[in-house]
């Protein structure tokens, strides 16, 4: 990142080492005061927010007409950049972002285990499209195929009778907490400068064993993850390659890195995790620099 760009999105915050290196909890450490005050500077949902929250209603409803589902996406596979922008109501939205082109269409995930996504889409009357089903049949391994790859018999029984639980049968999840707020704070330039750099380092520089060789693979994947998602973001129209400058940015920052990681993630267990100490920071009415662009009309 230039010089240029960190005196204009870090101007106002103090701390140095949070600048040096990806440390969120530092720049907490040095900027977040506690406020001990009443709520004197909130203020109800405006008639911007009403309307859009009505249009959600009025969605929902008609969710429940249909069954439980909206629409299903059965003829594509879901990711980061798997589907065009999608609007509730594109000129009353302040904060972007749906998991796919349309409000409330299901994205369809194989990962976890294609028999897991065949039977969900049959339940609500929809057919998976027979070359997803192919691909992930055929030539690539799902979570749980994989598991069952290496289950011994004995296994295989205590799971049959119910004895151990919880083994990954239809259940290709476990609960993932990113720090989201990391996008905010450094743009995702400079966090894949840093993935670059992890690369680089000692400890996996010497490809010895295959726990190396598998952190690598993984440290290039998150790299191709963090290009997907400013690709994702400037689908929107907005360039989260650098940190973010006001209020609505870092809300808006945070809320794609978060989005970026239900669109690839298999599951529900999604947490977004304890990002209200830093977004208070952003948006804190004592804080000038954020509260810039925040609260529009």
């Amino acid at each position: 990142m230039s010089m240029v760009i960190e005196q204009r999105c870090y101007r106002g915050f103090k701390g140095e080492s949070w600048k040096g290196s990806i440390d969120v909890q530092d720049f907490i450490h040095h900027n977040v005061t506690p406020y001990t005050g009443d709520a004197f500077f909130l203020v109800g949902p405006s008639a911007r927010t009403r309307t859009l929250w009505e249009k959600c209603r009025n969605l929902l409803k008609e969710e429940s007409k249909r069954g439980g589902v909206y629409s299903i996406a059965n003829h594509q596979i879901t990711g980061i950049t798997a589907f065009q922008p999608g609007y509730i109501d594109r000129d009353l939205e302040i904060i972007v972002g749906l998991q796919t082109d349309e409000p409330l269409k299901r994205a369809v995930n194989p990962f976890g285990g294609i028999r897991m996504a065949v039977k969900a889409c049959q339940q609500y009357g929809a057919e998976l499209d027979p070359e997803i089903v192919k691909i992930f049949t055929t030539y690539r391994t799902t979570h749980n195929e994989g598991v069952f790859r290496v289950y011994t018999d004995e296994i295989k029984k205590l799971r049959h009778h119910g004895i151990i639980t919880g083994l990954p049968d239809a259940y290709g999840r476990g609960r993932v907490m990113g720090d989201y707020r990391r996008v905010s704070l450094y743009g995702v330039d400079r966090l894949i400068e840093a993935k670059e750099q992890d690369l680089n380092a000692p400890d996996l520089l010497a490809i010895t064993d295959e726990e190396i060789i598998r952190l690598r693979e993984e440290v290039r994947q998150q790299i191709r993850a963090l290009q997907e998602l400013k690709e994702m973001a400037a689908s929107y129209g907005y360039n989260i390659s650098r940190p973010a400058e006001n209020g609505r940015e870092a809300v808006q920052w945070l809320y794609f890195a978060y989005l970026a990681a239900i669109k690839g993630q298999n599951g529900a267990a999604m947490s977004l995790g304890r990002v209200s100490t830093f977004l208070d920071k952003a948006g804190h009415p004592g804080c000038t620099r954020f509260r810039d662009g925040y609260h529009k009309p």
